[in-house]
């Protein structure tokens, strides 16, 4: 996996957006694959409660027959945090300050999504 690119998709979705404080990558299991995230955040406890959050809010989009879900976000009085699915294997983070345009936010994140998906399915040259 090429840490570099992911960090440089990570950091340009940061800079892209006015509002975006952090971002992290994690393996659907909750186990942290990257982050960009300040000294106030615990980016382990952070991909570990966004997995059991992306996975709760997974089933519930199955058992209702809403089909794949796509992103969750929580808002909260400070800001919001937003869930976004990488494939079936990953999330990512973003969390944002409470001046955050989401939808915004939604569409710029959608190209990196798709990049950070290749990032992490990219497989290394043989002997590498």
């Amino acid at each position: 996996m090429d840490h570099k690119a992911l960090a440089r998709e990570m950091r340009g979705l940061r800079e892209q957006v006015t509002g975006i404080t952090d971002t992290a990558v994690a393996a659907a299991d909750g186990l942290l694959i990257a982050a960009d995230t300040d000294g106030s955040i615990d980016p382990e406890g952070l991909a570990a409660l966004a997995a059991a959050g992306l996975g709760l809010a997974r089933r519930t989009a199955e058992a209702t027959a809403r089909g794949a879900l796509h992103r969750t976000v929580t808002y909260g009085s400070h800001g919001c945090a937003a869930f976004y699915a990488v494939g079936d294997t990953a999330l990512m983070v973003v969390l944002a300050d409470e001046g955050i345009e989401v939808d915004r936010l939604h569409r710029a994140t959608q190209p990196a999504l798709r990049r950070i998906d290749l990032i992490l399915t990219e497989k290394a040259p043989e002997g590498v």
